[in-house]
């Protein structure tokens, strides 16, 4: 089948171009700034107030932007040139970190202006992230676009847990104003890599509506219908949207199954973070493995494989509660998860036309995202009620629901972009 909206068909040897190149340093630079500033601001809240419900709003001001702007930001990333907006959207990143800075050094930091900061950070975070996304496939061949995104995702895991966590573990002991300067600088650079690095046009020929509407309220119901009217992209979005509820729900009180003389785990708080580098560790391997792997054993294999064996995996730390294998586990999940979800946004990618990437992109990350925060609100009540080992195997099961729906509905891949060796196999 062939891709839609891809670039030009080249050899998987060939490399994916200085472009994409600049796009990849941009995207490090960025994310270095986001593993900085997850880390910064948690520890700033904790020198601010001791209430755990100001500290958790801290998380929802990170994920309520995609919820409240995530389909209009949609709208505006198919109107406008997408490397430009990147470039706003990071430079409004670099001023709103850089009033962060000047607030730490003068002494003017309150909770307030911290959930504020964290709050505006989170919406040129849409903007910035719909834009790089959307602006992939106008950089690399159509056939190297699991590549591109693997490479992505292996930075993206590097810059946030690996550099930038321990990174704002160090700015912190110098003060707030040092650590949100330091984030300010680098969206600044990352906003000028792109500015100069990055030449062409990246502004997508809209065209009238499909009904002869205009305006951005039809663009929405147009970027909506062709989302969940597509008989691959409807479930994909479902069922990813379902998986990342679970996820958080697992993830937001597993803490307390790891750390705490009365934990399963019994591991102190300066362990902790060792053994969550475990799933980043996996992650920069699956980015790396994933174009062998979906080579060799075909793309839609590796998406239903992956999928159910990131689910399966997590029962692991509830029946073997031993740090080394939980540490393993963690690891491997962190590869599979990888894999699945690399191949599964190239398809989107793929499927969906160029003018449409913002619009769809926005909506279903409105949908994915928008449902973390309940996740793990859900997480937290029946952990409360039932305890830790019910409500990971409760959020085990959904997520093997969720899969079993995803490969049920994909059937034999008719409706996806699969590669040639895929169709022939499935044939």
């Amino acid at each position: 089948m062939s891709a839609i909206g891809g670039g030009r068909s080249t050899g998987a040897g060939r490399g994916l171009g200085r472009p994409f190149a600049a796009q990849l340093a941009s995207t490090g630079l960025a994310n270095l700034g986001d593993g900085i500033l997850g880390t910064l601001a948690p520890l700033l809240a904790l020198s601010l107030t001791g209430s755990p419900l100001l500290i958790s709003l801290l998380s929802a001001a990170t994920w309520l932007p995609w919820l409240l702007f995530g389909i209009a930001a949609g709208v505006v990333i198919d109107r406008v040139d997408r490397r430009r907006a990147q470039v706003v959207a990071l430079s409004a990143r670099a001023a709103v970190l850089g009033l962060g800075g000047w607030l730490g050094a003068s002494g003017g930091l309150t909770m307030t202006w911290l959930v504020l900061l964290v709050l505006a950070y989170g919406v040129t975070e849409v903007f910035a992230d719909l834009g790089a996304t959307s602006i992939v496939p106008d950089l690399v061949p159509a056939d190297r676009l699991s590549a591109a995104n693997g490479r992505v995702v292996g930075v993206q895991q590097v810059a946030n847990s690996f550099l930038g966590a321990p990174l704002a573990g160090a700015l912190v002991v110098l003060g707030a104003g040092v650590g949100f300067g330091t984030s300010a600088a680098l969206a600044a650079l990352a906003a000028l890599v792109l500015a100069v690095g990055l030449r062409g046009r990246f502004r997508k020929d809209r065209g009238l509506l499909q009904d002869g509407r205009r305006g951005p309220l039809g663009e929405v119901r147009e970027g909506l219908e062709f989302l969940f009217r597509h008989p691959a992209l409807r479930p994909l979005v479902i069922a990813g949207s379902v998986l990342n509820f679970a996820f958080t729900g697992y993830f937001a009180v597993f803490v307390l199954w790891v750390v705490g003389p009365g934990s399963a785990l019994g591991l102190t708080e300066s362990q902790y973070p060792l053994l969550m580098l475990g799933f980043a560790a996996g992650a920069v391997l699956g980015s790396v493995l994933v174009e062998a792997v979906q080579r060799r054993v075909g793309e839609l294999v590796t998406v239903n494989v992956s999928l159910f064996g990131s689910a399966a995996l997590l029962l692991l730390p509830v029946v073997w509660p031993n740090p080394w294998v939980v540490g393993a586990t963690l690891t491997v999940v962190g590869v599979v998860n990888t894999l699945g979800n690399v191949v599964t946004q190239s398809w989107r990618q793929r499927l969906v036309p160029g003018p449409l990437l913002g619009r769809v992109g926005g909506a279903s990350r409105a949908l994915g995202f928008g449902l973390m925060p309940l996740g793990a609100l859900t997480g937290g009540l029946v952990a409360e009620q039932f305890g830790l080992a019910v409500t990971f195997v409760g959020a085990v099961l959904v997520c093997l629901l969720a899969c079993g729906y995803l490969a049920r509905a994909l059937g034999n891949g008719a409706d996806l972009p699969l590669s040639t060796a895929d169709a022939e196999a499935l044939a």
